[in-house]
């Protein structure tokens, strides 16, 4: 029986998120990609708490889909510096390390934080 997407993509998905967890000292870096915007959050799951949260949806953030990604990237981490979080662990989902994904990747270390 063939796999519809949502069911490939949550396959997928398990199957990167069950190599990654994150700590209070290492927390784990979710990305979301819509179609229009993208949303970063930083997640300690030993305590299941969701530490910090940013996206373009807040701010007035221009220009294309990948600056704005590269834009909440850069954000997002120099908020966790100002938390003391220095190095977390990346999670792409589903999502393919390419185009907005990568964006927001790179955005993240450019400001500081180790991937």
């Amino acid at each position: 029986m063939k796999q519809s997407l949502s069911q490939v993509r949550d396959r997928r998905q398990r199957r990167t998120r069950a190599k990654l967890f994150g700590t209070a000292v290492r927390p784990r870096l979710a990305v979301f990609r819509s179609n229009r915007h993208i949303v970063g959050q930083l997640i300690d799951d030993a305590a299941g708490k969701t530490l910090l949260t940013d996206s373009d949806y807040k701010g007035k953030l221009t220009g294309t889909k990948t600056e704005r990604a590269a834009a909440v990237g850069k954000r997002l981490a120099e908020k966790a510096m100002k938390k003391g979080i220095k190095r977390v662990v990346f999670d792409r989902r589903s999502y393919r390390y390419h185009g907005r994904v990568a964006a927001f990747a790179n955005g993240v270390r450019d400001a500081g934080l180790e991937v």
